[in-house]
């Protein structure tokens, strides 16, 4: 037991310095996100300067607009790139299972729906017709069986018992074995 404890002390000892390397590592990344933002900014965005007339104030804003349409029309070329990129690897990753034999199942999932809202969602609107399936069913009545007719002929569980008893009921049995 005094093993036992020592390794557990030890494991807890290695699990707390562990996760004080791992705090110190996220504090230094973010340390250093934080300063490659500020370089960053101070490279592309510089310090504005605002100008005392109308017209240099006007030029500013057309610099700045056109800046900005530059930028959207980069944002907007990257997130393309992207799209078809992520298309192009979901593409890919299908044929790579083709190729292994191993297809993955789509997640499906259940739904209740009745017969006449899956028309309506297949059809649209043009689905009038009501689909009632248990309207077109035959009515069919249900036989007697010799069994049941049996079982109602016993009646009484009783009567049945003493009829049987004795050597009279022995008798009745016998002969009705032959």
């Amino acid at each position: 037991q005094k093993k036992r404890r020592a390794a557990t002390a030890r494991r807890q000892h290695l699990k707390s310095a562990m996760l004080q390397l791992a705090a110190t590592e996220i504090e230094k990344e973010a340390a250093a996100k934080e300063v490659e933002k500020q370089n960053y900014l101070a490279e592309h965005c510089p310090p504005l300067s605002l100008p005392g007339s109308m017209q240099e104030l006007q030029d500013l804003c057309k610099k700045l607009h056109a800046k900005i349409e530059a930028v959207d029309e980069e944002r907007y070329d990257t997130e393309v790139k992207l799209q078809k990129t992520t298309k192009e690897l979901e593409d890919l990753s299908q044929k790579l299972f083709d190729l292994r034999g191993k297809f993955k199942r789509p997640p499906l999932r259940r739904v209740r729906m009745s017969a006449d809202a899956m028309l309506r969602a297949l059809l649209g609107s043009k689905h009038k017709v009501c689909m009632d399936l248990r309207a077109n069913l035959k009515q069919v009545k249900k036989e007697d069986t010799e069994k049941e007719k049996d079982l109602r002929d016993v009646g009484d569980w009783r009567k049945n018992i003493e009829e049987k008893s004795g050597m009279e009921g022995r008798k009745k049995m016998f002969e009705a074995g032959e």
